[in-house]
């Protein structure tokens, strides 16, 4: 079914006057040396800088929706390595760049740092002020074309390796406005030129709950698959979404949306979802111009500092706490269970490290800080029986923090925390220099004995665990530290843990998780990057945690022996041996001799390892979420989702 952007009648020729012109677009300075040092621009030229290009793209179609020109974007994977991206926004400007002399469109696609959103009339917010996206994306990719419906035309420009093949051409008449950009990936560039069909799929729903007066329709052509994401409800939709399978505190989420200034009176517009769970931690998930800030930063601070504050007032005044610093409640209290959903937009946004993962104004902390006070005590103020049940939710917290704070302390005297003693079970490595070794934490006894054998002894330790550790999104800190396999792993690895981590103590620069290849080995790895993630998050920030891949097959054929990592790896390798050949497929690592444990999955000159961010760990604890937690519709909803992917399954 073809998708016509002009269902909601959003005949932009007949829109209120606006500014956006070529004029607007100012030039900072050439596109030069992209396709030299394509990493300077998109981080890698492996599978996450490929997808960076796809959600560059988007961005644009969404700033002209955050600016209000656009209802409706369009995404299609056209096939895997293709990929469209439509609005029905005012379209890129065609008209001639006063300076260069030639179109707005160009302009746009050959310049580095060149847009409107450096001109505020044309932007009020916008994902960034960089201006590098599109002008990248065509000098990253094999061709690019543009379409743009715009003065009651339409005008197309094809590019190559971001050179224009020939100049703005029209090619029709159109009363509705909007840009269509349509690229493939140039495969000189990147390592893989197949988009990741699933980072789309949750990139374009976080966009539509982010933007709720905003309708996405993602076409995935190469499965067939046909999406649509429109939620009226926005953040609060988004909320509810992310804590379906959770306990909740509060019956609804509090909701609230205000604006403030900055110091030059531009507005700052800020809208919060928040409900408390009885899980342990907390999960803050915020966004700025639609930009996911995974680290956090000034709005996120405020938003800390205003709920604290408001929650210690109304304790206090409710009995439930006395005049005496040490009877309020800690921000660690306050956020222990939290969900929340944080939405900020803001003209200059200063964003700190290339990824923009931290914002950084910092007047925006005390905005933020005014509007949750303000907001949260009205809300509260009115309903006393959610004013009880946070503070007493926070009160459970507070205990909680008190009695691992004593649990820390009783296992620091006895040296569990702070001692050089390593657990009897850990093989260790001769090298005392972290930089040089390597962690092995292995699934099983029987495998453990092998990778004993098979390890380089000189560099490389090995941690055996039984069976399946804690898990720790549902356990408290007395009980983590009282169990005896996280225990174990605290000590090997040196570091300590939560408030007594520190990462000067790590004893192994990489730490490789090696897991059978199955359902079991998939729930051990997802435990042990909960425990990361939760507990030794700067393991993950510095890129420490590894996965190993042992191989799924084992080939023998005309007395050699080849490992096959994947059902494609197996295919390839039997077309070239025309099918004769002996296949032993691996149901675990204990399957394998200390040789081809060595071989395949150890020896650094030979093996496969994956290297875990911050953002697979949080998508694993978020699987993890679905998969374990009670409620029935979201594991369905996967399971639906994902059931063409399974391709073996041992059971």
């Amino acid at each position: 079914m073809e998708e016509n952007l002009n269902n909601n009648g959003n005949n932009n020729l007949n829109n209120k006057d606006d500014s956006y012109k070529a004029s607007s677009i100012r030039v900072l300075e050439g596109l030069e040396a992209v396709r030299k040092r394509p990493a300077m621009y998109i981080g890698s030229t492996d599978e996450k800088g490929l997808n960076h290009l796809a959600l560059e793209v988007i961005d644009n179609s969404i700033d002209e929706a955050m600016a209000g020109y656009c209802n409706n974007i369009v995404v299609t994977l056209e096939d895997k390595d293709i990929l469209s991206v439509e609005d029905d926004g005012r379209g890129i400007p065609v008209d001639i760049h006063p300076e260069l002399n030639i179109s707005g469109v160009e302009v746009a696609l050959t310049r580095l740092h060149a847009g409107g959103k450096f001109d505020e009339k044309s932007y009020k917010v916008s994902g960034g002020l960089h201006g590098v996206g599109v002008s990248v994306v065509n000098a990253l990719s094999e061709w690019l074309i543009a379409e743009v419906k715009r003065d009651g035309k339409i005008y197309r420009q094809k590019f190559e390796r971001g050179k224009p093949v020939n100049s703005l051409e029209e090619v029709g008449e159109e009363s509705f406005t909007g840009t269509k950009i349509t690229f493939k990936p140039d495969r000189e560039i990147f390592e893989t030129t197949t988009f990741d069909s699933e980072i789309l799929f949750n990139r374009l729903k976080e966009l539509a709950f982010l933007n709720k007066n905003l309708r996405i329709v993602y076409k995935d052509k190469v499965r067939g698959e046909e999406t649509v994401f429109h939620f009226e409800g926005g953040i609060n939709e988004y909320l509810t979404n992310l804590i379906d399978n959770k306990e909740t505190i509060l019956q609804n989420p509090i909701y609230f949306s205000d604006e403030g200034y900055s110091p030059d009176n531009k507005p700052v517009f800020v809208e919060i979802s928040f409900n408390y769970t009885r899980e342990y931690g907390e999960n803050i998930i915020s966004f700025v111009n639609s930009i996911n800030t995974r680290d956090g930063g000034t709005h996120v601070s405020g938003f800390k500092s205003g709920l604290t504050k408001v929650i210690n007032e109304k304790a206090l005044l409710l009995k439930y706490t006395k005049e005496d610093k040490k009877d309020l409640f800690s921000q660690d209290d306050v956020k222990d269970g939290l969900y929340s959903i944080i939405n900020c937009r803001l003209f200059d946004p200063q964003f700190e490290g290339q990824t923009k993962g931290r914002l950084g104004n910092n007047f925006v902390r005390k905005v933020i800080e005014d509007i949750v006070y303000k907001n949260l005590s009205f809300i509260l103020d009115k309903n006393p029986e959610v004013a009880k049940a946070i503070i007493e939710r926070c009160l459970l917290a507070k205990e909680a923090r008190e009695a691992a704070a004593k649990a820390r302390d009783l296992v620091r005297r006895k040296g569990f925390l702070t001692s050089s003693i390593l657990p009897g079970k850990l093989a260790d490595c001769t090298e005392k220099d972290p930089e040089k070794s390597e962690l092995f934490i292995v699934e099983g006894v029987s495998a453990g004995g092998s990778a004993k054998q098979g390890r380089d002894k000189r560099t490389q330790a090995v941690l055996p665990l039984r069976g399946k550790i804690l898990n720790v999104e549902k356990s408290n800190l007395n009980k983590i530290l009282a169990n005896e396999e996280v225990k174990a792993l605290i000590a090997a690895i040196g570091c300590g843990i939560e408030r007594d981590f520190d990462y000067k103590k790590l004893r192994y620069k990489k730490i490789v998780i090696m897991s059978d290849a199955d359902v079991d080995g998939a729930h051990i790895r997802t435990l042990l990057l909960t425990l990361f993630y939760r507990y030794m998050r700067p393991l993950l920030e510095n890129g420490n945690i590894y996965i190993a891949q042992p191989p799924l097959y084992l080939i023998k054929a005309d007395k050699k022996e080849i490992y096959a990592y994947s059902d494609r790896e197996l295919e390839e390798h039997l077309k070239n041996l025309n099918g004769k050949a002996e296949v032993q497929r691996y149901k675990g690592l204990g399957e394998m001799n200390a040789d081809q444990l060595s071989d395949t999955t150890m020896n650094a000159n030979s093996r496969v390892i994956l290297n875990v961010s911050i953002e697979d760990a949080a998508q694993a604890e978020m699987i993890f979420t679905i998969l374990m937690g009670e409620k029935v519709a979201p594991r369905k909803e996967f399971i639906k989702r994902h059931a063409h992917e399974v391709t073996n399954l041992d059971i």
